[in-house]
């Protein structure tokens, strides 16, 4: 039975046990290092993983390691783990910004690891996370990876390091794109004069049924756009304004901007 080690017991730490647990994981399986002890007494109570104070003695019995910690943190706290791993397990970073060449260099030795980005919706399930490695991993090991992440929502493999910056500005920041557009929509239609919880309400259920239909129907975005815009009707105006307005290059300069955020951050751990 393969042991995995969370290093920090934060929100995405915990949300990827609870995904875990609750996709038929053994508890006995996962081990947790935090230093809270009102951490390690949640986390064992809620998913009856084991915790514990020492993050040597998490990682020195794992199979695969999970650094779930702030990235400000990640250097010192992978340099003093380093003394822990020389039984090389798999390492997996779930922090942002932070290049595979700068783990290894702390790690000190030319370990597995693996580039994690999950985003917030993976704290009920419905995440997206993209994963990237440089090592060669054999076909049980990149299953489990695949069923640890799967646990939390959707997970796909890219090819180069480079594209987790776009998994960032697509998946890793695109819940608050939506989160924005909710809350324009819901602002707007109380200015229209909708009660505010009338608003909210179908905002949410309109936004809810459209990912439904996008992600159930196999039909593409545009083909779904063309079937609710009527020529002359009420949805092709509002269309209209939004390309008129420029809506998709607003989109591109944004993720673009995301993209070269999440550069300078990599450059920033890698000096």
């Amino acid at each position: 039975m393969n042991s995995i080690a969370f290093i920090g017991g934060g929100n995405m730490a915990s949300c990827i046990i609870g995904g875990m647990v609750a996709n038929d994981f053994d508890p006995r399986q996962i081990l947790v290092g935090t230093p809270s002890q009102s951490t390690r007494d949640r986390l064992s109570a809620a998913t009856g993983a084991t915790t514990m104070a020492d993050n040597h003695q998490a990682a020195a019995r794992a199979d695969i390691v999970v650094l779930a910690v702030k990235p400000k943190m990640m250097r010192q706290v992978v340099m003093d783990l380093a003394s822990a791993l020389t039984h090389r397990p798999i390492i997996i970073s779930v922090a942002a910004g932070i290049p595979v060449a700068a783990l290894k260099q702390w790690l000190g030795s030319d370990m597995p690891v693996i580039r994690a980005m999950p985003n917030t919706p993976s704290m009920i399930q419905a995440g997206a996370t993209g994963l990237f490695t440089q090592s060669d991993l054999t076909t049980e090991q990149r299953s489990l990876v695949d069923q640890i992440f799967q646990a939390i929502g959707y997970s796909c493999w890219v090819d180069s390091e480079e594209l987790i910056d776009a998994v960032i500005a697509v998946s890793g920041s695109g819940p608050a794109y939506f989160f924005l557009v909710l809350e324009a929509m819901q602002k707007i239609a109380q200015e229209l004069g909708l009660p505010k919880q009338t608003a909210q309400e179908l905002s949410l259920h309109t936004a809810l049924g459209a990912s439904r239909m996008a992600m159930e129907s196999g039909i593409s975005a545009a083909e779904l756009r063309d079937q609710v815009t009527s020529p002359g009707g009420t949805t092709q105006a509002a269309i209209k304004s939004f390309q008129q307005h420029g809506l998709e290059d607003i989109f591109r300069t944004a993720m673009t901007s995301a993209v070269a955020r999440a550069q300078e951050m990599s450059k920033d751990f890698s000096s």
